[in-house]
């Protein structure tokens, strides 16, 4: 199966192109500054071509961060543990051994390596290979678990390290970081885009993580599988009034089955039960009524449907705009108009 390019292939240029964090010549230089991306480690080329040509591109949202990283050598690299983060690298081409956790990995396009805070981990990364990182605050990570478990971790996390990227398993994961890719791809530094504001990034902090712990097995997977308790009617209630008194606030899943002492499996039950709903859905009507309220309220020269949709979360207009009309049976300027 071909896969190369999987990540970023219906983006115009090269993958996050408008992101350059640095490039450079000189093997202490690329250390240094790869150091305060990630952490410190030791980096030494190996083979014939002693000379790099390394370049990191390099996004970050929240508690993730999304690059690119090339070396143009082989390289050996010895971090220890990366300790703060995980770290999920995906080779567009060439290829990268791994030992991690006393395991081997052999990366490929069609093998990621997903790395765990507290493992050992060294890595030789092959000549001419090029890959795509996704790193992950530890503590970000650790509380997302924790909120979708409902309970403390009494472990920390610890990632399978292979991850095949042709499983079907691993397909939502690979879809959503060819996504990524496209919308950081898309950025340019002199306007702001919708990853900058704190209602989208959040939404986006929450699915990558939500989706790799339910994408890639790890020390937890069995309990996030299994079938929680049902909700009292009681924390229903007490998420719709969060919701309703910080619908402005980039709120997650993880965090509303936090404030009400839950799992996510177990708030959704009773969401499903009680409010024939979805918590998030909930959110997104309550959302649409505060859109409602400001575009009655606004002059028609003052503001625009855009710019009030987007203080609320709705990035994508086209959606936005279909679910307001089924909310209100009329569009978005039709009511800023009144």
């Amino acid at each position: 199966m071909e896969t190369q390019h999987r990540f970023g292939a219906g983006a115009s240029g090269p993958v996050l192109a408008n992101s350059l964090l640095f490039r450079t010549s000189d093997l202490d230089e690329a250390r240094d500054r790869v150091s305060r991306v990630f952490c410190s480690h030791r980096l030494q080329v190996v083979g014939e071509r002693r000379q790099i040509g390394a370049e990191m591109y390099y996004r970050k949202i929240r508690g993730i961060g999304v690059g690119r990283m090339r070396y143009g050598a082989s390289v050996e690299i010895e971090p220890g543990r990366l300790e703060d983060f995980a770290l999920i690298q995906m080779p567009i081409c060439g290829s990268e051994v791994i030992e991690h956790g006393g395991e081997t990995v052999h990366s490929t396009p069609d093998v990621a390596s997903v790395l765990s805070p507290t493992l050992p981990l060294s890595m030789r990364h092959g000549v001419d290979t090029e890959k795509l990182l996704i790193r992950i605050d530890r503590d970000t990570l650790e509380r997302h678990c924790r909120q979708h478990l409902g309970g403390d971790l009494r472990q920390p996390v610890e990632f399978r390290p292979r991850m095949s990227l042709t499983d079907p398993r691993s397909l939502s994961w690979v879809r959503l970081m060819n996504w990524l890719c496209e919308e950081v791809g898309h950025e340019r530094a002199d306007e702001e885009t919708i990853l900058d504001s704190p209602l989208f990034s959040a939404q986006i902090e929450q699915m990558v993580i939500a989706t790799l712990l339910l994408a890639q097995p790890h020390n937890y997977s069995a309990r996030l599988e299994d079938e929680g308790p049902s909700v009292a009617p009681h924390f229903v209630k007490r998420v719709e009034r969060l919701i309703d008194e910080k619908a402005h606030e980039p709120l997650t899943i993880g965090d509303l089955s936090e404030h009400a002492g839950v799992s996510t499996r177990s708030l959704f039950s009773g969401f499903r039960k009680y409010r024939n709903t979805t918590p998030m859905q909930y959110l997104k009507d309550v959302r649409l009524k505060r859109v409602r309220d400001e575009l009655l309220k606004a002059a028609p020269d003052a503001a625009t449907v855009t710019g009030v949709a987007m203080r609320w979360g709705f990035s994508h207009l086209g959606h936005f705009t279909v679910d307001y009309k089924r909310a209100f049976g009329e569009s978005p300027s039709v009511t800023l108009h009144r």
